[in-house]
């Protein structure tokens, strides 16, 4: 915000050009001047007096700083003040009284129902005392205050139902419900707020004796876009009083929620607004000294348990005794470092990964020896039985399946030392890539193929090692002998039937 001098300076050359403007139009109404030249309050948040979802309601069903009474049912993002059926009641209440003097309220609700006409409808209260439950929309009657009553129903039958009405009561009068407030009225204003497609929101503002209510009627979902419904002047409200909500049905209903209610406290420029500790009564002011005299001396035992803990932390710069209160950020990573210790972790397996695919190989090496070796053998022993050329002919297949082995022997070392390449690169690598993804997965699909060219290699061998006019033959199965003689399951049948017949007459 810019300062008063500043705004001076700045606006000190558009003097000309506002006085030929003001020249150029018709002058303004006295009423508009002084609205005009008044400044803006200033305007502060005060939570104790206000409520707003999610997480709206306790763990004991209960609303900060508030309290609801009758069939009010408080949610997590709302406050159901009546359901929609009949001769319902509730409201919601502040349990504190307010401080200051001026004050504006903005109030976010729903009015819903089934039928084409509500009952009976919902009050927004500042009262001296609580009006905890009662026959006007829910509240007591006689109030001392001011009521802004959005009334669903048409008792009177004057057609001019959903309205807003303002009625002010000094404690003493009865609410006219038969004419509908309207012999008590201080301003009104005719308002569809029921079953609107966004939430009707309502601002109300009493400043300097001067009560003004907008409405957004809930047509659109811009929440600052206000109507001017009523405005009432020389209104004297008390200087401190309870705000609530409340709502009532009668033979008709509709659902009341509540989705917000803010609460602000407005100062006149040049006014200094009252700090907090002068709004927190005295017995508080004791409490909460008390827990903080609690916690110093906490706070006082740690720093002494950390300098016993840490003495070469003393007298050097930078480094105080509260410093195990920021050595617990040590403790969280950051992005970059989470994403460096992921890459190193996935390197960390792949190169487990690549020890156990070399240890197997290794393993499949030492196997093809021994079958190699083997399969040498048994066919030098064939073909030492054939004379003559079929004696060459093997000795021709022993040098062909010679070969072909020594040549699955070189395909299997060359796999080993990819590997072993694939596994040196990844333990060097400081900073891996897609490139080096790709050539892992090249590695791994390279050792697949020569596994394949391995195992068909074996099955050729075997197949052109078994003679040909030999046939695997499945073994005969063995006599499947007789588990019960023709003789011996009579005498069974007639034993059974007469232990049946012998416990049948025993029965």
């Amino acid at each position: 915000c810019a300062s008063p001098r500043s705004l001076a300076k700045m606006a000190a050359p558009l003097a000309p050009l506002v006085l030929l403007l003001a020249l150029g139009r018709p002058a303004l109404s006295g009423a508009q001047a002084t609205e005009g030249a008044a400044a803006a309050p200033h305007r502060r948040f005060e939570y104790k007096y206000s409520f707003k979802g999610p997480h709206l309601v306790q763990a004991d069903g209960t609303v900060p700083f508030w309290v609801h009474t009758g069939n009010a049912i408080p949610s997590a993002d709302q406050i159901r003040i009546t359901t929609s059926l009949k001769s319902q009641k509730g409201s919601v209440w502040t349990k504190n009284k307010s401080v200051f003097e001026y004050w504006e309220v903005e109030v976010t609700f729903r009015v819903t129902g089934r039928g084409r006409i509500g009952a009976d409808g919902l009050a927004i209260w500042f009262t001296e005392e609580q009006g905890l439950e009662g026959p006007v929309f829910g509240a007591a009657d006689k109030w001392n205050g001011v009521g802004i009553f959005f009334d669903s129903f048409d008792n009177d039958g004057k057609k001019n139902n959903p309205g807003v009405i303002v009625v002010g009561n000094n404690g003493k009068l009865l609410y006219d419900h038969q004419n509908d407030g309207s012999t008590q009225a201080l301003a009104s204003c005719q308002r569809d707020f029921r079953n609107k497609p966004y939430p009707v929101r309502v601002k109300i503002t009493y400043y300097q004796k001067t009560l003004t209510v907008l409405i957004n009627n809930g047509f659109t979902p811009d929440k600052e876009d206000y109507e001017f419904c009523a405005k009432v002047e020389d209104m004297v409200l008390p200087s401190q009083g309870y705000f609530g909500i409340s709502a009532a049905t009668g033979g008709l209903a509709d659902d009341h929620d509540v989705l917000s209610f803010l609460t602000f406290q407005l100062t006149e420029p040049g006014k200094e607004a009252p700090t907090p500790d002068a709004e927190i009564p005295q017995k508080d002011k004791e409490k909460y000294q008390e827990e903080f005299e609690h916690f110093q001396q906490e706070l006082d035992k740690k720093k002494e348990e950390y300098q016993r803990e840490h003495p070469d932390v003393q007298g050097q710069p930078g480094k105080t005794p509260c410093a195990f209160f920021l050595a617990a950020d040590d403790v969280f990573e950051t992005v970059s470092d989470r994403e460096l210790r992921q890459i190193f972790e996935g390197q960390n397996r792949i190169h487990l990964e690549i020890k156990q695919l070399n240890r197997q190989l290794d393993m499949i090496l030492d196997e093809q020896r021994k079958y190699v070796s083997a399969v040498t053998e048994e066919i030098a022993k064939r073909g030492a039985g054939f004379p003559g050329q079929q004696g060459q002919v093997s000795q021709q297949e022993i040098e062909t399946v010679v070969k072909t082995q020594e040549e699955v022997i070189r395909q299997v070392k060359e796999i080993r030392s990819s590997v072993t390449d694939a596994l040196r690169s990844i333990s060097g690598a400081q900073h891996p890539g897609s490139a080096g993804v790709y050539e892992t997965t090249q590695h791994f699909n390279d050792i697949k193929e020569h596994l394949h060219v391995v195992k068909r290699d074996i099955e050729h061998l075997v197949q052109r090692n078994t003679p040909s006019g030999e046939k695997q033959k499945c073994p005969e199965l063995p006599p499947f002998p007789s588990c019960l003689s023709t003789m011996h399951f009579f005498i069974f049948v007639a034993v059974q039937t007469v232990l049946f017949i012998g416990y049948v007459m025993y029965r």
